[in-house]
């Protein structure tokens, strides 16, 4: 459709000229102009016709070479910008005019200039954060060679690089502030002035004063760590001071309101704190040596007080002992009683766990003494308001309860001893022999206590005579059988009754020289290598008796025959 437009032009072009030709020589004529000057006048426009295409021609012919020339300049440029941009160089679609393949590769070129101005300025920025970023963590910069044009992809890995910088900036940050923190903290605790550069610099308000690496973080943690241990050595003295003012105001017994309201005082910082209380140590301590008798008394208080919750035993208080009993009184004296009163604060320290073991073994012992005490007693069963059922119940609990402390007891003193080194005593004695001993010494106290009441029966059977039945007018006539009971004789035979239920009710209770088991308890063989303790070995060879409540009440409502047990102790004698 183009062509033939061009064509058509291009004819109308040339019948234009031949009516402007043919209009030039009518004029001629009109004008009366020679042959000779027509053909002159003619050349002349053929000559400006020619001169005019001809100039249009190099004109263009000038254009095709520009043109041709731009295509090899761009297609050039656009191969290096490709190498540069790590593209796909461009492909040249096929069928195009000179003018469009120039058109086309013009446009690719300035797209494509415009990515390298883009890629540039966004090197150049994220290059400017990293470097920052780098000089604040002393980390190692992302690597691209200076010149050269960076890829997307170096570009993304860039961009992750700073953002794993700026992530670690702010939690090294979030570390600094908190370390910082806690050290101006400690300092304003302690009343602790800064001497070092490390701690002039740790306390400082500028927030940039510290570049953001692991060895600075590292130097601020051992700071805090050395204050924190500066701290708790300042509190043990400050403690220490406490207890020795409190010790010096009970020894010389000032006034609890004094002491109530030194302690009540507004606080300020940790070294303050132990110049006061130093001062009322100084101040008392003066005082003390004006009262050393009084003062020396009642430090062997305490240190009796304190060997009592101990548990020393005569051994153990021995090498004190003739300090305790020395009369002459001085200052010398005292430090002794002080340091031995300070040994054995700190032995109670270490070892409260254990002694507090052991008084909860004592404790549960005496309940266990008490229970097998009121077992013994025929008069228990009198009450009827439920205390017997109570009574029994926590027996049973302890009886229960006192293997289990002794196991644990060994356990705890085994450990005691390993971490120790030594033997840990019980009022003289090891733990697990004494415990032994007082097993032993309840045994042998059953045993005489059954001894007794054998004898004593022995006695009245080998000394009773035999009674009569009265005769005479004086005398009833009655038979037994039909004797009318008397309330006395009524309560005479519920007597009867309780003490023959006493008599069945201590079978499970109370074994006379052995501590009740519980129903549920296994014996164990002799040749069995696992170690028990004493109440193990005590219960270790006796059989359980199966009665309940039910059965011991049901007993009490049975009828006395004659033959009927008067005393539950008689059964030690079967």
């Amino acid at each position: 459709m183009g062509s033939r437009r061009s064509e058509a032009l291009a004819s109308s072009l040339v019948t234009g000229i031949n009516h402007a030709m043919a209009r030039l020589v009518d004029i001629w004529d009109s004008i009366g102009i020679m042959e000779e000057q027509r053909i002159e006048r003619m050349q002349t426009v053929k000559k400006y016709i020619e001169d005019l295409l001809t100039d249009m021609i190099t004109e263009e012919e000038s254009l095709r070479h520009r043109i041709k020339t731009s295509i090899i300049t761009t297609r050039k440029q656009l191969e290096t910008l490709c190498l540069e941009l790590s593209v796909e160089p461009y492909k040249v679609e096929e069928d195009l005019t000179v003018l469009q393949l120039e058109k086309n590769l013009r446009c690719h070129l300035e797209a494509l200039q415009k990515e390298k101005t883009e890629r540039l300025r966004e090197l150049n920025d994220l290059r400017q954060q990293d470097e920052e970023l780098c000089v604040t963590l002393c980390a190692t910069p992302y690597y691209i060679p200076s010149g050269s044009m960076p890829s997307r992809t170096q570009l993304q890995e860039l961009q992750e690089h700073i953002k794993k910088l700026s992530e670690e900036k702010e939690s090294r940050v979030k570390v600094f502030s908190g370390l910082r923190k806690d050290i101006r903290r400690l300092m304003d605790e302690m009343g602790h002035e800064p001497e070092t550069s490390l701690e002039r610099e740790s306390v400082c308000p500028d927030t940039d004063i510290f570049l953001l690496t692991h060895e600075n973080i590292q130097a601020l943690k051992l700071l805090l760590s050395q204050l924190e241990v500066k701290k708790e050595s300042l509190v043990s003295a400050r403690d220490k001071l406490k207890d020795r003012a409190i010790s010096l105001w009970n020894r010389l017994s000032c006034p609890e309101e004094e002491a109530k309201e030194f302690e009540q005082e507004a606080l300020t910082t940790l070294s303050d704190d132990i110049r006061r209380w130093q001062c009322v140590v100084d101040h008392l301590e003066v005082l003390q040596r004006a009262k050393l008798e009084e003062v020396i008394d009642k430090a062997r208080q305490e240190l009796v007080v304190w060997w009592n919750k101990c548990m020393f035993g005569p051994e153990q208080k021995e090498p004190f002992n003739a300090y305790f009993c020395d009369d002459n009184y001085t200052e010398e004296l005292l430090n002794l009683h002080d340091s031995e009163l300070l040994k054995v604060k700190e032995f109670y320290k270490v070892a409260r766990p254990l002694l507090e073991n052991l008084e909860k073994w004592e404790k549960n012992w005496a309940l266990f003494q008490d229970f097998e005490r009121k077992a013994a007693d025929p008069n228990r069963f009198s009450n009827r308001g439920g205390a017997l059922l109570k009574e029994s119940k926590d027996r049973a609990k302890v009886q229960k309860l006192l293997p289990k402390l002794e196991e644990e007891l060994k356990a705890r003193v085994d450990t005691w001893e390993t971490e120790q080194g030594c033997t840990f005593l019980m009022k003289g004695q090891s733990v697990m022999e004494y415990i032994s001993r007082q097993w032993e010494e309840y045994r042998s106290q059953k045993d005489k206590e059954k001894n007794e009441r054998m004898s004593k029966k022995a006695d009245s059977t080998l000394f009773k005579t035999p009674s009569k039945r009265p005769h005479g007018p004086g005398s009833s006539g009655m038979t037994p059988n039909k004797i009318k009971k008397t309330p006395n004789q009524l309560s005479l035979r519920t007597t009867t009754m309780s003490s023959s239920a006493s008599s069945v009710s201590s079978t499970f209770l109370c074994v006379p020289g052995k501590p009740p088991l519980s129903a549920k308890r296994v014996k164990t063989l002799e040749t069995s290598s696992v170690p028990r303790t004493p109440l193990q070995e005590f219960n270790s060879d006796k059989k359980p008796i199966s009665i309940t409540y039910s059965d011991f009440t049901s007993q009490l409502s049975q009828k006395a025959s004659h033959d009927s047990v008067l005393n539950s102790t008689v059964k030690d004698v079967l």
